[in-house]
């Protein structure tokens, strides 16, 4: 009997010597049979033992990994079928419950990800990042195939979209049906599992989407799972009063009942043990901490969400030292990511509604004069409790490119999203996003101007990757950059920023990062966000004297043929003695329109 950190109770159907052993939790079901390939589905041939606090048991010796089965549940006078809510697979065309045996060999189990200070994460949607036979759903497979074109850009942690089964052939997943089971359009968790393997050899981290602020809302076998219910809602896993209520339908998981919390704390255990993932994002916390999405309303918040964030939080601290969770909040609130002992949280970062809005609305804004250096000087050094990558920071997600709004390019122009303004300044806001302090984040295709909005239904074109070639060009070396891969750009790596330039009239912002500060380690970066270019006669100040080499200049021609190319001579500013910005030291600049430059010492 083979008992795992996240599954202590032996739920679902596990493998046992003489068989395998199958144990649901049901409390109001009067009678409880497995159903399946091995006694012919008849309900009346194998019943399950009631236990203390609701659950069910019985062991079966003809049943073997493979087989198909159910629950089948009397409740009064009725009897029905549910997919066992441990179920570690859904087939594809019956949907229902599969045994499972993992057999599967690791050959690179241990985490690889890299300290938080020097991630580079990509977030992906497997359905879509390519397209399968017959315009089908990309897999696995297609994604592991491109795992030599991550490590040549750079990034270091792919963030998968949800995995778990849904009941369509496309989604987003975000309307999971079957939590412990890995959708099978994508090719299943045994694909899966070799997806991470090879990431892994790759030095490539795998973080994962999981979804508890809802589960569902359709084709959902946890709903009334056991027959009963109150108020005509959810059943035993869902709340049955006002606190059912989300966006997604009344379908929110009761957060107070001990065995749904122990259900989830399970499931986010599952994906860090049994599947080697490194990380996790937990989708919309505020609708698991606040019945309406509100930022600590007492009238509407939810301790008991609160608490179980918590304790899901310290599980994972306390089994799976190292892996990062990420809360996908937005509402700027740094108990999210306070230590739990200080009544926080407990998530390692968050996504940051701080950065992205204002620089995001820079950049797609019309008109020059419109753009607000100080939206993007807070958007610089905001930071949740002091700590620069307690922040995950991105120009595009899935979340910034759909539900009514677009690609940036798309944004800027949306007649022609490959013209020169729509280049300009979508890498503009990469570069910030690559630059400023906090985790990186960017969406697939972004590096190769993808334009139009997110959408499950098509993938990624591919043949923009030829065509802007210098733009992910542009990506790579700004990617290289903020992991110091060169050895002169560790700053970018530091906590520590200082906005020290601020034109709000001429557009121009530069801020001062460092770690431990002196050559190779003091970074300045200058961003202009207007149209015209600024001869060699523009004044920075800089943190020391000596030569200045820029190590990056988003004007380069080598990136777009039709960028201007505006540089200064010898690629170095030498300092003078010259007092500005508040140092001691300046020099001379010359700066491309919407371009970002990026300097450091030898």
């Amino acid at each position: 009997m083979h008992t795992t950190i996240s599954n202590p109770r032996l739920m679902g159907a596990t493998s046992e010597p003489f068989g395998v052993r199958f144990r649901v939790w049901a409390p109001f079901a009067n009678r409880v049979s497995v159903v399946g390939e091995f006694n012919d589905w008849n309900g009346s041939r194998h019943s399950l033992l009631a236990e203390a606090d609701g659950l069910w048991t019985t062991i079966i010796s003809e049943a073997h990994p493979g087989q198909q089965y159910q629950f089948e549940i009397t409740h009064q006078d009725q009897t029905f079928r549910r997919n066992d809510p441990y179920a570690l697979a859904i087939h594809p065309q019956q949907k229902v419950s599969v045994i499972v045996q993992d057999d599967y060999l690791w050959q690179h189990p241990q985490t690889v990800l890299a300290p938080w200070n020097e991630l580079v994460i990509y977030e992906l949607h497997v359905g879509t990042f390519s397209s399968g036979p017959d315009n089908a759903p990309g897999q696995f497979a297609q994604v592991q195939k491109r795992l030599p074109y991550f490590k040549h850009l750079g990034v270091n942690a792919l963030e998968l979209m949800p995995l778990a089964a849904f009941p369509s052939e496309r989604s987003w997943g975000y309307n999971l049906t079957n939590p412990f089971a890995v959708e099978e359009s994508y090719g299943g968790a045994r694909a899966l599992k070799e997806l991470i393997d090879a990431a892994h050899a790759e030095g490539i981290a795998i973080l994962l989407d999981v979804v508890y602020n809802h589960f569902g809302p359709s084709d959902l076998d946890l709903w009334q799972f056991d027959g009963w219910n109150e108020n005509g809602k959810g059943g035993i896993y869902f709340y049955n009063d006002h606190r059912a209520w989300t966006p997604w339908g009344e379908n929110r998981p009761d957060y107070g009942r001990g065995e749904v919390r122990q259900y989830i704390r399970d499931n986010v255990l599952f994906w860090l043990e049994e599947f080697k993932v490194d990380g996790l994002r937990f989708d919309s916390t505020l609708f698991i901490r606040n019945t309406r999405g509100h930022n600590s309303n007492p009238e509407t918040d939810l301790p008991d969400g609160w608490s179980l964030l918590q304790w899901v939080n310290e599980e994972v601290s306390r089994h799976f030292p190292g892996r990062l969770t990420v809360a996908e909040d937005l509402l700027q609130n740094e108990w999210l990511t306070k230590p739990t002992s200080e009544g926080g949280a407990g998530f390692s970062t968050q996504w940051d509604s701080a950065f992205v809005h204002p620089v995001r609305a820079n950049v797609v804004q019309v008109n020059d004069e419109n753009r607000s250096m100080a939206e993007i000087a807070r958007a610089i050094e905001f930071r949740y409790n002091g700590d620069a990558f307690q922040r995950v920071i991105y120009s595009e997600s899935h979340d910034e490119v759909a539900n009514g709004k677009a690609r940036i390019p798309q944004e800027i122009n949306p007649e022609n999203t490959a013209d020169y303004f729509a280049r300009k300044r979508s890498t503009l806001a990469a570069g910030l996003v690559l630059t400023v302090p906090g985790i990186p984040m960017l969406f697939e295709g972004q590096e190769f101007l993808t334009d139009g909005w997110f959408r499950d239904d098509q993938a990624l074109d591919w043949n923009k990757l030829g065509t802007f070639k210098g733009i992910n060009r542009l990506y790579r070396d700004l990617i290289h950059l903020r992991r110091n891969l060169h050895g002169h750009t560790r700053g970018l790596t530091g906590p520590h920023v200082h906005v020290h330039h601020y034109n709000d009239q001429d557009k121009v912002i530069a801020f001062h990062r460092w770690l431990e500060g002196g050559p190779k380690d003091d970074v300045v970066v200058i961003a202009s966000f207007s149209n015209h270019t600024v001869d060699a006669s523009y004044r920075i100040g800089l943190p020391r004297c000596g030569d200045w080499i820029i190590r990056f200049n988003s004007d380069w021609k080598g990136y777009s043929p039709d960028f201007s190319d505006v540089s200064n001579p010898e690629g170095r500013l030498i300092t003078e003695t010259t007092p500005c910005d508040g140092m001691e030291q300046s020099a001379m600049i010359a700066l491309p329109p919407y371009g970002l430059i990026i300097l450091s010492q030898e």
